[in-house]
């Protein structure tokens, strides 16, 4: 199958219906992103940062439109996802698409979808708008660019700081095996604050894949603490990627949780642009079968006086597969930079592979940096005295197991939100938690509650 050829014959056989419902700004966009696709196509293992992913895998099924239809279920009634005592506005999108569930949110913060903000607030949207994912050069950010049909779009005002947490749900519904394309785009002025939920839930059992990209501006004196929870089918595909561009004075936590999916593929990309703004990133994968977990970031400090944490885990068992590549780049002048990076993870079987590379580049002379990786299984002495102690063996190795996730939620700072996500992961390492518990609710008879 020539994956390139496809893509441009469905932007070609679609250019027209785009021409007329995109403004000028908007296509032209997607005519840049078109070139740059038939240019350079899709990552491949000559890659270097994808060269750990056979991007074929993915294709090894045949997808239906990336047209998605709007659905006609009333999915307040279907869906319901609630996270206990988090006080939070919920959005949905549906299958890729905004999904106008007519509840009062912030009236102060503008939610709508990608296509109304390009008709209805389109100075803030041409401002920001690509600008970010134009010079990221990654092939699924160009086909994101140039195919998605909606997506979120979200704008904090200046000096306005929300009272509730923004949970997000992609929805992935309905059957045959969906390509889903997308991009968000979120926007915070200065001195201005907002905490997002991101939930990715599939209600079918379909080999579905989807592409999602969201550009972050965060401006002078603004914090954005944005948390991603990944819970797919084992048939599923998913390409994220994220990035950031932070103001001066700014802050960005970014948790990436992934405990299930067949292949997913995660890019993060951090760019500190004004002074004294720091950015932390945390991320834990707990994977099992042949499951596949790639996780790519990318920092960039561009100016002095600036701080980047970054700490990734994972937890390894059966025949899965993960892959860590992340890289800090100090630009020339960036003085008084400090940057770290950690990325620890347990294989729990002989068969279960992880490939990790952390990476230093330094242009500047006064800088604090540092980076490592580890790859072991868990500590038998600490298995040892826990046993003396009279605990099970089962029951020793999930306490250490626990304990090594732990490091990552105790810097939540949502804490209803800390407590079920604890009490996933407790089930998921304990192998209670599958695809079918849709990360944050249960499913029976096909309708899904809280």
């Amino acid at each position: 199958m020539d994956i390139k050829k496809k893509y441009i014959d469905i932007f070609e056989s679609c250019a027209e219906q785009f021409r007329k419902s995109d403004t000028d700004f908007v296509f032209a966009k997607r005519n840049e992103a078109f070139e740059a696709f038939k240019s350079n196509g899709l990552p491949s293992a000559k890659t270097e940062n994808y060269r750990n992913l056979n991007v074929n895998d993915i294709f090894s099924t045949e997808f239906g439109s990336i047209m998605q239809t709007k659905t006609n279920i009333d999915l307040n009634e279907y869906f319901k996802c609630e996270v206990e005592n988090m006080d939070a506005d919920v959005i949905l999108l549906s299958n890729g698409k905004y999904y106008d569930n007519n509840k009062a949110v912030d009236g102060k913060i503008i939610i709508c979808s990608m296509k109304e903000a390009q008709q209805k607030h389109r100075e803030i949207f041409e401002k920001y708008y690509n600008r970010s994912a134009s010079t990221f050069g990654d092939g699924f950010v160009n086909l994101s660019t140039m195919l998605a049909d909606d997506g979120l779009f979200v704008y904090v005002p200046k000096n306005t700081h929300a009272e509730k947490t923004l949970q997000i749900i992609n929805l992935t519904h309905g059957f045959g095996n969906k390509n889903i394309i997308k991009r968000n785009l979120i926007v915070l002025d200065e001195n201005s604050s907002l905490s997002v939920v991101v939930c990715d839930h599939t209600l079918n059992s379909s080999s579905n894949f989807v592409i999602d990209t969201t550009e972050s501006f965060v401006g002078n004196g603004s914090k954005l603490t944005h948390y991603t929870l990944q819970n797919e089918p084992d048939k599923s595909s998913l390409v994220s990627s994220h990035l950031a561009e932070i103001g001066e004075n700014a802050n960005v936590e970014s948790f990436v949780l992934t405990l299930h999916g067949g292949i997913v593929r995660n890019n993060l990309r951090v760019r500190l642009n004004g002074e004294h703004s720091d950015a932390n990133l945390l991320g834990l994968y707990l994977i099992d079968r042949q499951q596949y977990v790639d996780n790519y970031t990318l920092i960039e400090h561009l100016v002095p006086n600036c701080n980047s944490n970054e700490l990734y885990k994972g937890i390894l068992d059966e025949q899965a597969r993960g892959s860590f590549m992340g890289k800090i780049i100090v630009h020339e002048g960036a003085q008084k930079t400090a940057a770290y990076q950690t990325n620890r993870n347990l294989c729990l079987t002989g068969d279960a592979r992880m490939t990790t590379k952390p990476q230093l580049e330094i242009y500047a002379d006064d800088v604090q940096c540092s980076h490592g990786a580890t790859v072991g299984q868990l500590d038998e002495d600490s298995l040892f005295y826990l046993r003396q102690r009279g605990i099970s063996t089962k029951e020793a190795k999930l306490m250490l197991m626990f304990a090594f996730a732990n490091d990552i939620l105790m810097n939540m700072h949502i804490e209803p939100l800390k407590e079920r996500i604890s009490n996933m992961i407790n089930s998921r390492l304990r192998g209670e938690l599958s695809e079918c518990s849709n990360c944050l609710l249960n499913c029976e008879g096909g309708n899904c509650k809280a």
